[in-house]
């Protein structure tokens, strides 16, 4: 008996694990942003506009979820030619050497109503540090094509000195020209997989 329930729990726990549903990442509703501090008293935003990634979502069991997303560095666009090749270069990216930034989570973290935290991997420069996201799940939709769209927004901050992503200049008035803390930006518009 105690075999058939413990046999009984495995096949729950591992239905319980797989129910998550597979989502696309629909990319013309969805943004990957960045806010800097620029010469201590303004903020620069800026997005990358190639990317790529799975994420598995259940909305009645969070923890069964999962994130694995890719971007490609050499899309960042700040609106401003001449600082994204700054941007680009040895002094920050190095997109040449690291063309790709990624995020992986490790485990979602049920909070309170459609609040949750994504836990997990971030890569820069070959540099990984567990980094938290905090997320807003915005809900379902059927959208007029037959299929299934979900919402979510996402908010995270991350020093982008632990990242090897070090140049900077000193201000003679104090300060620096550009800030190392880096708020994380993330609206994303989700197409359920068929």
């Amino acid at each position: 008996m105690k075999k058939a329930i413990s046999l009984l729990g495995a096949v729950l726990l591992l239905a319980a694990s797989s129910s998550a549903d597979n989502w696309k990442i629909d990319k013309p509703h969805t943004s990957v942003g960045f806010t800097v501090t620029h010469l201590v008293v303004t903020k620069v935003n800026g997005k990358f506009n190639d990317f790529d990634g799975t994420i598995d979502f259940d909305g009645k069991n969070v923890e069964n979820g999962s994130v694995n997303v890719t971007i490609q560095m050499a899309s960042i666009d700040t609106d401003n030619e001449q600082r994204d090749n700054h941007l680009k270069s040895a002094d920050f990216f190095d997109v040449e050497k690291y063309p790709v930034m990624s995020f992986k989570s490790k485990k979602m973290v049920k909070g309170e109503a459609n609040n949750f935290k994504i836990i997990g991997d971030l890569t820069i420069r070959d540099v990984t540090k567990e980094v938290t996201l905090d997320a807003i799940f915005n809900g379902t939709i059927k959208d007029p094509w037959g299929g299934t769209r979900a919402g979510f927004s996402a908010t995270g901050k991350i020093n982008r000195q632990d990242f090897g992503v070090k140049w900077n200049k000193a201000l003679e008035t104090g300060g620096f020209l550009v800030g190392d803390e880096v708020t994380i930006n993330i609206e994303t518009e989700l197409i359920k997989a068929e």
